[in-house]
């Protein structure tokens, strides 16, 4: 597999440290509200990158972290009276449901800041006893810039334009002694949640949670450190100057971000009024829908958000569907015959479209791509299956077909859901039922009889291999 490397701004052939084993860590919500569109991009790349991975016969550890203490989540606590905590459990239950509406796999670890001090405060310690760090004089600790001579290599800033930066951005920082440096703690404020540390009660900062999260579960070295754009400088930046600044290690070999979402052409921003959540999106759509839509760019590309996008995304999915419904109807009458010459050609090309997938993928997570390969797939079913296949033939196209999408996360549920959708009355449900006992019973009038009375109500009531389905007439 290429993958672009933020780091060395470059593709690079993926070498994992141990044979056989990826260790990966992607940066998760802060949990103090719903999470919007652009977190989903990374949750979702990430999550297909994880996917391929395992189809290529790596053992996968995905460490994605909570941040559950934080300014946004005090103050947002305090706005609800209630406790951090409670802010954050609930929003952790959000995020899961938001997760899996995404078709967003749990990782093999999700780390809780607050359940993680203990390492936090030792891999401070360990900053302030090499000279990365010091004590301020109010309980805060800084990470002192100029004793990591890497600084700036993941985001390309020099230490001047962060000393300048920085000084811009200072209101009252006196306790520091240069305006580059960062806070790794920060000392209790009245009313704010703390826990005990060597330099008093406080909480630690943002950057210094995930360098210790991370090194708790995949070591100080590890392959792959993955987030958005956003988070590149200084987040990531921060990252690499704790970690390696405590360990003497690099930090990450591999670093992939992918790139901003536009909302109708601008930036997504609440004062615009272009501000969506997943939870929003889901109230219009089916939210593997908003998947498609990820996946049909390029990860690293921007990429634009609109309804009639989201829209047309559905669409595709349901080309999706619809051809593995009729695979499956197929294999259910299916002669168990020799495979066929024209078959055995079918199976070759179904080959070929399995190569371009793993390729595309391989080409640094190229999902678009990867995509039209399936749609390849899906026009050749189309063309050549029909009731006359052999099952073989139509288990073999279909097995290509369920690991493909399953790769992408694409077609693994009953059906497409429709939010919008009103539900289908009781009486017009109980109607259906008594057909269906009319026609087990052979009571072909009656049959005929309530079908016509579901339809003058407005409904289409079709016969399915499945069985009777009900939709509302358009």
């Amino acid at each position: 597999m290429q993958i672009y490397n933020s780091l060395t701004r470059r593709k690079e052939t993926f070498k994992p440290i141990h044979e056989g084993k990826v260790g990966i860590y992607a940066c998760g919500p802060t949990v103090y509200n719903y999470f919007h569109i652009g977190n989903a991009r990374p949750f979702i790349t990430f999550d297909v990158l994880r996917r391929q991975l395992e189809r290529e016969g790596y053992e996968v550890t995905f460490v994605q972290n909570f941040t559950d203490i934080d300014d946004k989540m005090i103050n947002r606590a305090n706005e609800q009276g209630i406790t951090v905590k409670e802010l954050a459990d609930r929003f952790i239950g959000e995020y899961w449901t938001d997760a899996k509406a995404l078709g967003i796999r749990p990782a093999t670890v999700h780390p809780r800041a607050t359940e993680h001090m203990q390492q936090i405060i030792a891999l401070i310690q360990r900053l302030v006893d090499n000279g990365h760090a010091y004590p301020g004089k109010n309980g805060d600790v800084y990470y002192r810039v100029s004793a990591f001579s890497g600084y700036g290599k993941l985001s390309g800033q020099n230490m001047e334009d962060r000393e300048m930066g920085a000084s811009e951005r200072l209101d009252v920082e006196t306790d520091k002694e240069n305006p580059a440096d960062f806070v790794l703690w920060k000392a209790q404020k009245p009313g704010e949640p703390a826990w005990e540390s060597p330099w008093g009660m406080g909480r630690p900062g943002w950057h210094i949670e995930c360098s210790a999260m991370s090194m708790t579960y995949l070591g100080d070295t590890f392959d792959i450190h993955c987030g958005g754009k956003d988070l590149l400088f200084p987040h990531h930046e921060n990252e690499i100057a704790q970690s390696e600044g405590a360990t003497g290690h690099p930090y990450v070999h591999y670093w992939m971000h992918n790139g901003f979402i536009n909302v109708d052409g601008e930036k997504m921003s609440k004062s615009l009024g272009n501000f969506w959540t997943v939870r929003d999106i889901s109230k219009e759509f089916d939210l593997e829908a908003v998947r498609m839509f990820m996946l049909s760019a390029h990860y690293r590309s921007p990429i634009n958000f609109s309804h009639e996008q989201i829209s047309e995304a559905r669409t595709s999915l349901q080309r999706m569907y619809t051809a593995r419904d009729r695979m499956r109807d197929l294999l259910t009458k299916a002669p168990d015959s020799a495979l066929t010459a024209d078959e055995q050609a079918l199976l070759e090309r179904v080959k070929e479209h399995e190569r371009r997938f793993d390729e595309s993928m391989d080409d640094d997570l190229n999902t678009a791509a990867a995509i039209s390969a399936i749609f390849e797939l899906v026009r050749d079913a189309n063309a050549h299956l029909d009731q006359h296949s052999s099952r073989a033939a139509v288990q073999a196209v279909l097995d290509s077909f369920t690991a493909l999408t399953g790769v992408l996360g694409f077609a693994q549920k009953d059906k497409l859901s429709d939010p919008t959708e009103q539900p289908i009355p009781e009486e017009i449900m109980q109607m259906a039922q008594e057909r269906a006992e009319a026609r087990k019973a052979k009571d072909w009038k009656r049959s005929d009889e309530l079908r016509d009375a579901i339809k003058a109500a407005g409904y289409i009531l079709e016969d399915t291999p499945q069985g009777q389905k009900v939709r509302k007439a358009t």
